[in-house]
Order: structure tokens, then C-alpha cells, then sequence
């Protein structure tokens, strides 16, 4: 066992309504009790193909940039077909000895469809259309299921209120955001 202390950080949301998706994700790092980084960027637009895609991840940084790469190649493998990229990602990262120790989740969109990939070999599609992972991950989905109840909020707002009680409450979440919104 090590005594080295683990990293902490990131909170995840993605947020579909009204033809679109946005993921959005905080900025902090932290090793212990210290915070490394306010500003890291945790939410990527992917493109392979020409397809546009976007993703945040929670974890690792350099094992969740290994696995967008991953997702990268997968998509462009299979163009247009996110969630069978999805699936395949999944399936190696599952089975592939390398993969395995890679300590990160994703959240990924196409615009139409939302999924959460996680180490274990799980595709998610979450249910009410909000997804979330990392430190603060529970209480940024928990206020955006309670947000998703306002028909006059967007996606986007929802995201982002939901991020700000996030950071109120986990001490490994900030409100230095990162937003991407993707439409179908």
C-alpha cells in the first residue's frame, strides 16, 4: 500500500433537453488536501471524421486522455456510430491487461445520444436525460434531477446551476467551468 496521497478532483455533468446535450465539468485538481490546479480543462470537443463529439472525464488525467484517444480511433472506425464506439471502448478496456489499471470514466455525446464508460465494462445511458461522475458527481446529478423539474431552465442551465451546488458542497469540485453544448 502506498502512502502517497491519491488525486482528487473533477466533477462531470451532462444534461440533455431540448435537442441538446451539454457537458460541463469543473476545473480543480487536487493531491490531498492541496489544490494543484484550478483551471484544468476536463471537457473535450472531439471531431474524428468530421463527427462531432464531446466528452469529459473524471480520474486520471493522463489515463482519461489515453482513453479519449481510444475513443478517438474508435470513432473514427466506426463513423456516426457512437455508442457502438462506446461498446467496443469498453470491451478493451475491460480486456486489455493495459487498460485495465487506467483509473478514469467518460462522459461522451453525440448530440442525440448521452452514455457514461466506465473501467468495468459498463455503457450507460442514464435515465431523466443527466449524468454525472467524479468527486462531486452525486451532488451535481442530484441538482440537476431537482433542476430538471423547472420547464423553464435549459440544458445548459441546469448544468450549471447544478455544478455551482456542487462546488458549494464537495471540497474537490470548483466553479471554474468548462462548458460544451452539442445539438442534433
Amino acid at each position: 500500500m502506498s502512502d502517497f496521497p491519491g488525486w482528487h478532483g473533477t466533477t462531470i455533468i451532462g444534461v440533455r433537453r431540448g435537442g441538446e446535450v451539454v457537458i460541463a465539468g469543473d476545473g480543480q485538481v487536487s493531491l490531498g488536501q492541496t489544490v494543484i490546479k484550478g483551471t484544468a480543462r476536463k471537457v473535450r470537443r472531439l471531431s474524428p471524421g468530421g463527427h462531432e463529439v464531446v466528452a469529459g472525464f473524471a480520474g486520471s488525467t493522463a489515463d482519461a486522455f489515453a482513453l479519449l484517444e481510444r475513443l478517438e480511433a474508435k470513432l473514427e472506425a466506426t463513423p456516426g456510430q457512437l455508442q457502438r464506439a462506446c461498446v467496443d471502448l469498453a470491451k478493451d478496456w475491460r480486456t486489455d491487461r493495459y487498460l485495465q489499471k487506467l483509473e478514469a470514466m467518460l462522459i461522451v455525446t453525440d448530440g442525440a445520444q448521452l452514455f457514461v464508460i466506465t473501467g468495468a465494462g459498463d455503457v450507460l445511458e442514464p435515465e431523466h436525460d443527466i449524468a454525472a461522475i467524479g468527486s462531486g458527481g452525486n451532488f451535481a446529478l442530484a441538482a440537476a434531477r431537482g433542476l430538471a423539474g423547472n420547464p423553464d431552465l435549459t440544458a445548459e442551465e441546469i448544468a450549471r446551476r447544478a455544478m455551482a451546488i456542487a462546488a458549494d458542497i464537495c471540497v474537490y469540485t470548483n466553479g471554474n467551468l468548462t462548458v460544451e453544448t452539442i445539438s442534433r
